[in-house]
């Protein structure tokens, strides 16, 4: 759960910043995380989990 927190946090702010630097509209922004929302409710969540879970684990032994 710490890591999920912590990888929310992490997008949370890289969008941020991209809408701060006028990379990504606001209205772009909304959409990335309405589709964040979506893909959660998916049956490939547990899929990302495990990917974004192994790529925790590989940095976090380094």
């Amino acid at each position: 759960m710490v890591v999920t927190v912590s990888v929310v946090l992490l997008v949370g702010i890289v969008l941020a910043l991209l809408v701060h630097h006028r990379k990504v509209a606001v209205a772009g922004a909304a959409v990335a995380v309405v589709f964040g929302f979506l893909l959660a409710s998916t049956d490939a969540a547990p899929d990302i989990r495990e990917g974004l879970q192994s790529v925790a684990d590989s940095v976090s032994d380094h």
